[in-house]
């Protein structure tokens, strides 16, 4: 099966999917792009605009993640401008470009991802955990992941350990850039259980 990841960041997402399957993965910050092709040196990484990358080549997958950026969807982001007195920008509307894109025009399966919203959304998704999905398959959410209240630095050295992924050896500018990439996965055994629903309903065409 040929697998599209887009806006994969350090690939959260696919970090339990194996290595049986031709798998494309686009990101545009080389740096993070770098950190994905160690973590799956078998992936094809493109250094790319995956909105771009999406419409260019759709046609060639079997399977699509997308994950396009969130802030501007974010609850949580929208609360803290409002209090902040920060300007508010207008939502970015290339993740309902591409769910309604690969809605009509996608024969494969497909998910796109992105943070549960400040508001309703247009088209209904599946809220597994602290995301939404929009897929064209059925699957079942999982429960989201407890954390306890711990000082910051424990907490991202629990949720790396959580996640089974690592970012030691890499250097970062500032602290919260490493804390950005990996709030910014999808938990593994959720990318994991979605993809198995979503190849157990891609056997059933063949």
């Amino acid at each position: 099966m040929k697998i599209l990841n887009l806006y994969c960041g350090i690939g959260g997402n696919r970090k339990n999917w194996g290595d049986d399957h031709e798998i494309t993965a686009v990101e545009n910050v080389p740096e993070i792009a770098k950190i994905y092709q160690d973590f799956f040196p078998r992936d094809k990484v493109i250094i790319a605009d995956a909105h771009q990358y999406l419409l260019d080549h759709y046609k060639d997958f079997d399977f699509i993640w997308s994950s396009p950026p969130c802030p501007t969807h974010s609850r949580f982001n929208h609360l803290s401008n409002v209090q902040e007195g920060k300007k508010i920008k207008y939502p970015d509307m290339e993740l309902w470009q591409e769910i309604i894109f690969l809605k009509h025009w996608f024969k494969g399966k497909y998910v796109v991802e992105n943070v549960i919203s400040y508001y309703e959304p247009f088209l209904q998704p599946t809220e597994s955990g602290s995301h939404y999905f929009w897929t064209n398959f059925v699957f079942t959410p999982t429960p989201n992941i407890k954390r306890g209240i711990k000082r910051k630095d424990e907490e991202d050295f629990l949720r790396e350990q959580q996640m089974g992924i690592s970012l030691d050896g890499y250097k970062f500018k500032i602290k919260r850039d490493r804390r950005k990439l990996i709030n910014n996965c999808v938990e593994p055994q959720t990318g994991l259980h979605i993809f198995q629903e979503a190849f157990r309903e891609y056997k059933t065409l063949l």
